[in-house]
Order: C-alpha cells, then sequence, then structure tokens
C-alpha cells in the first residue's frame, strides 16, 4: 500500500519574503550546479550550498531529481534546473517549481528511504484529488484547515500531525502561484513542465538515436498525472502536448544538454543541414507555428533539430519573456515577401479571386 511521509516538510525552509516567490530556490539551484549546464555530483551541490549558510534538504529531497550511478550521487540537470540556470527568476519560474514539487517524483540517492523518490505523494493527491477534481482548479478555496483536513483523513499518511504540513504547503501554494494554474492556454511554464515530467520518467537510452512516438510520450505524461497537476485542462493544451512531445523527442529528452550528443542526432535526423558552428546564445526561443503564443526556450544546440526535426520556428533572443512574437511573425512574412518580389514572382489571382475560393463561390 502507498504510504504518504512528510518527511523534513514540516521544518521552516525560510522562503524569504512572500513577494519574492521562489527566489530563493532559484538561487540555490544556480549556486548548486554553479550556473553551469550539467549533472553534478550532489555532494558537490551540498557543499556550494553550505557554504551559503543554506539548507539545502528540501531543494534537494523535494524539487530537484537525483541519480546514483556507479556508486556515486548525481543531482540531475533537468527542465527546472535549465530554466533556473539560463532565465531570470520570474513568475514562471514559481510556476514550474511548483509543479515539480507537486508532481513529487525526485529519483534516488544512497542512504534515501524506500518512500523518498515520491517524498510529497499528499501534496500530488490534494491538487490531483481536491483542487483538480472538487475545485476545479478555483485557488481560493485552497486552506491550511482544507489541507489538513484532506491529509489527516487520508489512511496512507503515517505522520502523526498533519498541522505544520498543511501550514507550510498552502504558504507555499501561495508564493509559487497556484491560482495561475487556471489559466487553459499552454503558457511557458505549462510547456516547461511537460519537458520535466518527461525528464523524470524518460531516460535518453529510451529514445535512442530515433524518435519516440508522440504516443509513447504522451502515456508517461498520463501515468505520471501531468494533466492532473498541469492546471485547467484545454483543447489548446490538447494539441501544444502533440507537438511539445514531438520537439522533446527530437532533442532526445535530456540529451539535449549535451552539445556533443546533439551533434550526434543530428547526424542521424536532419544530415543535410547539419552545423558545427559553436551556438552563439545559451538559449534560443521557439514555437510551433499553429500557436505562435505557446513559446519556449531550448538550448541553443537544439535549434537545427527543432527546426528540421519538429517542424518548429526558432529565434535567437537574450529574454523570452521579453521577446513579442507577434512583430516576429510580420518581419518573418515581410521578409518572405521581399524575397518573392526580389524573384519575380507574383499572385497568379487577384485578392477578390482568392476570397470567392476560400469561400466556395
Amino acid at each position: 500500500m502507498e504510504e504518504w511521509h512528510p518527511g523534513s516538510f514540516t521544518k521552516n525552509f525560510s522562503w524569504g519574503r512572500s513577494n519574492q516567490g521562489l527566489k530563493e530556490l532559484y538561487d540555490i539551484i544556480r549556486l548548486g550546479f554553479d550556473n553551469e549546464i550539467s549533472d553534478v555530483p550532489r555532494a558537490v551541490f551540498r557543499q556550494r550550498v553550505s557554504a551559503s549558510g543554506r539548507p539545502d534538504y528540501i531543494p534537494l529531497n523535494f524539487f530537484l531529481y537525483n541519480q546514483v550511478r556507479n556508486g556515486v550521487d548525481f543531482v540531475v540537470f533537468d527542465e527546472l534546473a535549465f530554466q533556473a540556470v539560463t532565465s531570470r527568476h520570474s513568475a514562471h519560474f514559481d510556476r514550474l517549481a511548483l509543479f515539480a514539487f507537486n508532481l513529487s517524483k525526485v529519483g534516488r540517492w544512497k542512504r534515501a528511504a524506500s518512500y523518498q523518490d515520491r517524498p510529497a505523494l499528499w501534496a500530488f493527491h490534494y491538487i490531483a484529488d481536491r483542487v483538480n477534481k472538487d475545485f476545479n482548479w478555483e485557488s481560493k478555496r485552497i486552506s491550511a484547515n482544507d489541507i489538513e483536513k484532506f491529509v489527516s483523513s487520508d489512511s496512507r499518511y503515517v505522520g502523526k500531525t498533519s498541522r505544520k504540513l498543511a501550514t507550510n504547503l498552502n504558504y507555499l501554494y501561495r508564493v509559487g502561484r497556484i491560482s495561475d494554474y487556471s489559466s487553459p492556454k499552454p503558457e511557458r511554464w505549462w510547456l516547461s513542465a511537460l519537458f520535466l515530467t518527461l525528464d523524470r520518467t524518460v531516460e535518453p537510452d529510451q529514445i535512442g538515436t530515433g524518435q519516440l512516438a508522440d504516443a509513447a510520450l504522451i502515456g508517461y505524461l498520463m501515468r505520471m498525472g501531468f494533466s492532473q497537476i498541469g492546471g485547467k485542462r484545454s483543447i489548446a493544451k490538447d494539441i501544444a502536448t502533440t507537438y511539445f512531445t514531438n520537439l522533446y523527442s527530437a532533442c532526445g529528452g535530456r540529451i539535449r544538454f549535451s552539445e556533443d550528443r546533439i551533434l550526434d542526432r543530428e547526424k542521424v535526423l536532419v544530415p543535410n543541414h547539419l552545423s558545427n558552428a559553436p551556438p552563439e546564445k545559451s538559449i534560443v526561443g521557439v514555437f510551433h507555428p499553429t500557436n505562435p503564443g505557446a513559446k519556449n526556450s531550448l538550448p541553443s544546440a537544439c535549434k537545427i533539430l527543432a527546426r528540421y526535426a519538429a517542424g518548429f520556428e526558432v529565434f535567437d533572443t537574450e529574454d523570452l519573456d521579453d521577446f513579442d512574437v507577434e512583430s516576429y511573425i510580420k518581419h518573418q512574412t515581410e521578409q518572405a515577401l521581399s524575397s518573392l518580389k526580389a524573384k519575380g514572382i507574383k499572385p497568379a489571382i487577384s485578392s477578390d479571386e482568392l476570397m470567392k475560393i476560400t469561400r466556395g463561390e
């Protein structure tokens, strides 16, 4: 039988001022990874954080992803770490980090108890069963009292008390912006959450040198309860799921963080577009032509795979939140029209004739 353990979450983490969201977590992630896009030994991560005087058990045991390799504990660089290291702190990060907590999939490390790979199942089920099903994402109905009642009344909870857990969790939901989860749009944090779920469920060797079918990846998302904890469901999100799982597969899952392995992947999937030029920027922005508003960032090494293997539009950007998609599309359209004009290509029919065709006249 599944058991819910409170763990060290009942201890105060000192999140800082509430108007800063999860900035303390953001800073610890950047510090632990030393702003590098690579996995790091867990011991090294802890040393870096401890030198700052900040506790590391909450970030490591509830938010980040761990693996044991050849007897050594590692903290895995995944989508949550990528967004922290490559982007400024924002509401996007707070929502994503909160999702990581609710997902409660943190992997394994030596000497970890058997239940610690899913340390916050009480949070997962509170969101999936209470906020999603009962509240329909009306976040105003969330309270410490309701969380305490939900947790303490479930036979799977094995803690002696649930009050401290409930008050801490209620605070985390407030500063992590659970109220924004009611949006039906496939926003940036939600797209990152999709990648994060797959990062912690699918190992790169499961994808191999080809592309894993969208249906297989969507199956992984369903089994992890992605749609149950990822905010209000919508047709737009369902459509975006298909395109972005294809993008995830094209980029090789977590291989997207390794430039050398990305080059090997390009040789297989898009050999005619292979470029050995080093990336000029750490990230690129991407969106699918069917929904330019659903945009997110990728490591710049993935730009060729995103464009030619997954059919995404790719653009260089310093800050994705400041990027104006409408202006970009207008500029690209003007360039295409200028190119056609320079080549002497002209329409064979008038605009009135085209309108009649589209109307079926």
